[in-house]
């Protein structure tokens, strides 16, 4: 089973299923339609779910839109804010989109 991790505080929104994507850089994004896969904090490495794949797609920061910053459990502004902290300056983005298993 691959692994993925998240920062800490998505992990109530993964859980309750109010979080369904995830945005990541291409070394970050070896995932396809199917895959199983293990969850845990960035942080500290806890597990703390499972989630299959059901997509990835590439899309530019540009074309972030409110659809995506719905599936993030966000405001538009708050997801550009967050892509910006953790990739800055990185303009070509996968969305991962996921359910829970």
């Amino acid at each position: 089973m691959k692994n993925i991790t998240f920062y800490g505080r998505f992990e109530d929104d993964i859980l309750a299923g109010r979080k369904t994507i995830t945005l990541r850089e291409a070394s970050d994004a070896n995932f396809s339609a199917g895959d199983k896969v293990r969850v845990s904090r960035y942080e500290d490495d806890v597990f703390f779910c499972n989630i299959e794949v059901i997509s990835v797609t590439p899309v530019l920061f540009d074309d972030l839109n409110e659809k995506h910053a719905v599936q993030e459990n966000m405001t538009l502004e708050q997801l550009k804010d967050v892509i910006s902290e953790i990739y800055p300056g990185l303009k070509e983005l996968f969305m991962i989109e996921f359910r829970l298993i």
